[in-house]
């Protein structure tokens, strides 16, 4: 951690969960394009393996976040249709940090202020550990694929867009 920079609360709910992880840190680019990239850039890591959270508004009204590797797209109508939703829309980024707690390229899937539901692109299976957001710009955990999915409770579904 950097002097004077505490745990996120991503970190403490790993840690309370007493599930394993590496935290990795590097010195976020204000001239980043996108924080996905910047990321695999900086730690060079697999894009396969690392992963973004988005976050969506179904047409219900219902807020839910996916979580996709950070070398595709989340398809609204794959995750609308995972989420039992027939539509969904990318929620605004204010709305997106209100809710979770986090700025946007810092979303972590773990410790949103707001419980969301959480859909986790099943590729994550094909990794024997993957890289979210822990929480802030420059700052990413390495975990399991299933010690994430236990610890938000999500749901494994096809929700990335072709290419």
């Amino acid at each position: 951690m950097k002097k004077g920079a505490g745990p996120t609360r991503a970190i403490e709910a790993l840690t309370s969960a007493n599930i394993p992880f590496t935290v990795y840190e590097y010195e976020h680019s204000p001239r980043a394009r996108t924080f996905g990239e910047e990321t695999v850039e900086k730690l060079g890591v697999d894009p396969a393996m690392a992963f973004k959270t988005l976050l969506v508004r179904l047409n219900s009204g219902e807020y839910v976040a996916g979580i996709v590797p950070v070398s595709s797209h989340l398809s609204l109508k794959l995750i609308a249709k995972a989420a039992g939703a027939k539509s969904a829309d990318m929620a605004d980024p204010r709305v997106a940090e209100r809710r979770t707690g986090y700025v946007v390229g810092g979303i972590s899937p773990l410790g949103q202020t707001t419980e969301h539901r959480v859909f986790v692109d099943e590729s994550c299976l094909n990794h024997e550990t993957m890289l979210v957001s822990g929480g802030r710009r420059g700052l990413s955990v390495e975990l399991s694929p299933l010690d994430l999915v236990e610890a938000t409770n999500a749901h494994v579904a096809d929700i990335q867009a072709l290419n």
